[in-house]
This record gives structure tokens, C-alpha cells and sequence, in this order.
């Protein structure tokens, strides 16, 4: 048995891979052995195609693509622009972007896209990618999930965190379609949320540099940030526990670990919690901390 976790932060932290990710190869002891790397998404800052959180990635592209070729890693551009006019579709950043990330190792690349008109402009100019649907696109309707899933253009699908518990309709998916779901484990959005399609316009309109004013959450505890803690209780929340006990057995065994916007201690977290076993949890933090090139915090 294989599980894939898909990490964040392929520009935004990619100091800390740089000293996470040769762990994980010289000591795999330390980490659960039914589980691995399937990719790690992210996009720089001010990439005018870019989504769901506002970027603040810094990392050289070619150092990063550099990285993933090292250590053999699928490298994801996240462009989940919802908002992308024809006119953006010549922006030279993300172009070549694309140009160097299509071919840049053995592992495919791929693109975490929302807007059907940069899908078809990129499946037609750069043919090395693979697609997955964006959760901006914010599918809590099981049938849309489904329609999604059945598009050929797409490798896999992220459905909105809401449906991750929707056993039955789940389920009742064919494996060709289990295999190509991929959950959010870790969110933390208020459950009862109407308003997050609205949340990734706003960001999609800053990632095109328009003026306009910051959304304002509608969650009851919006001023307490992200929680881990917190996002534990949410009734879409993943667990390893799950993932071993009721997703694998059914099917499914690509799971995204979310955070493009929180802090590298954060991350890092994420990384014990989910890929490293309880009696080397100290041990790999204290690596990861005492490496002076880290700002973790």
C-alpha cells in the first residue's frame, strides 16, 4: 500500500525542503513506510496566474527545480487563477515558468489550475504536464465532484474539504475515478463557510494586481488564524488513523497537506503529524531546528 501526500510550499518553503528533504532520503527509518512524497505545489510571489492563497515565494525557479529533480519529486505550478482574461495569457513570468518546469526531470510536473481558458492555453503550448483541478473551484455538490472527476483533462481532482466525509457517494465511485480524488486533509475554514468562493476571487484579483479591498472572513473565530489545533476538530479533517483505516481500504490514496500562507514551523509540523513516526518526531524537529540556515518562524 502506497499513500501520497502532496505537500505546500515548492517556492514559499523551499529552505525548508532543502534541509527536510535529505532527511527523509538518508533516513527513511524515521518515516512511515506506507507513505511518500507525491508533490509539492506552490507558485512564486506575484505570479499573475497564481491562486488560492496570495504568494510570497521567493526561491529561485531553477533552484527549485533543481531540488525536485534531485530528489525525484513532481513539482506543481499552482495557476488556480479564477479570474484569468485572454489578455494575461502572454505574461512572460509564468510562461516561463512552464518553459522550465515541463521537462525538468524524470518525474512529470504539474499544474493546479481552476480557469478552462489557461488550461487550454497551456495544454497546447506545453505538452509535459499533468492537470489537477483545483479546490478553489469549490465542488461541495457530489455531483458536480463527479462530473469533474469523469474530465479527461484532469489527473486529479480536489474536491472542497465539505465533501470529505460523503462515504456513501464516495464509495459508490468506480476505481478509475477513486484513484483520481485527492483530499484536503488539514483545513481549517470554518465548516459552515458560504462565502469561500469569494475568499479565492479576492486573491485571484491580487495575484492580477488589481486594487481592491481584503476579504473579510465571515468564520465566528476569524481572528484566531490557523490552528492546527483547530483545524483537528474540524468535521472535515483528516487523520493518519483515517487515512490507514477507511480511505486506503476504499480506494483513495492521494491526500494534500495545505498551508502555502502559514509559517515554516507550521509546515513543519504538518510534516511530524502526518509522515513521521511518534518515536522520531523529536529527532527530526530537532534536525530541522538546529539547522542556522532556517528561519522557521
Amino acid at each position: 500500500m502506497a499513500i501520497y501526500y502532496h505537500l505546500p510550499g515548492l517556492f514559499e518553503f523551499y529552505e525548508l525542503y532543502s534541509v527536510f528533504l535529505p532527511l527523509y532520503r538518508e533516513h527513511r527509518e524515521y518515516f512511515y513506510d506506507w507513505c511518500d512524497i507525491g508533490s509539492i505545489y506552490g507558485a512564486p510571489g506575484d505570479c499573475l496566474w497564481g491562486g488560492g492563497r496570495v504568494g510570497f515565494g521567493d526561491a529561485k525557479p531553477s533552484d527549485v527545480a533543481d531540488l525536485m529533480r534531485e530528489y525525484d519529486i513532481s513539482a506543481r505550478l499552482t495557476f488556480s487563477n479564477s479570474l484569468v482574461r485572454e489578455e494575461h495569457l502572454a505574461d512572460r513570468k509564468c510562461n516561463a515558468l512552464c518553459t522550465l518546469f515541463e521537462h525538468s526531470g524524470r518525474m512529470d510536473n504539474g499544474i493546479i489550475i481552476y480557469s478552462d481558458l489557461l488550461l487550454d492555453y497551456i495544454k497546447e503550448r506545453y505538452l509535459g504536464f499533468y492537470f489537477v483541478s483545483s479546490t478553489t473551484k469549490v465542488l461541495t455538490d457530489f455531483k458536480k465532484l463527479e462530473a469533474e472527476l469523469k474530465r479527461e483533462e484532469f489527473k486529479y481532482v480536489v474536491p472542497d474539504f465539505r465533501l470529505n466525509r460523503a462515504f456513501a457517494e464516495l464509495n459508490a465511485l468506480p476505481a478509475s475515478l477513486k484513484k483520481k480524488v485527492e483530499f484536503l486533509c488539514n483545513e481549517c475554514c470554518w465548516f459552515g463557510c458560504y462565502d469561500r468562493k469569494n475568499c479565492y476571487e479576492n486573491v485571484s484579483r491580487k495575484s492580477l494586481g488589481e486594487d481592491c479591498e481584503d476579504h473579510i472572513c465571515v468564520s465566528p473565530t476569524a481572528d484566531k488564524g490557523y490552528r492546527f489545533s483547530d483545524a483537528m476538530q474540524n468535521p472535515g479533517f483528516i487523520d493518519t488513523d483515517d487515512i490507514l483505516n477507511v480511505y486506503a481500504p476504499a480506494g483513495f490514496k492521494h491526500f494534500k497537506i495545505e498551508g502555502r500562507s502559514l509559517g515554516s514551523a507550521v509546515i513543519l509540523e504538518f510534516l511530524l503529524y502526518y509522515m513521521t513516526k511518534p518515536e522520531y518526531q523529536l529527532k527530526v524537529r530537532e534536525e530541522i531546528y538546529l539547522d542556522s540556515s532556517l528561519d522557521l518562524f
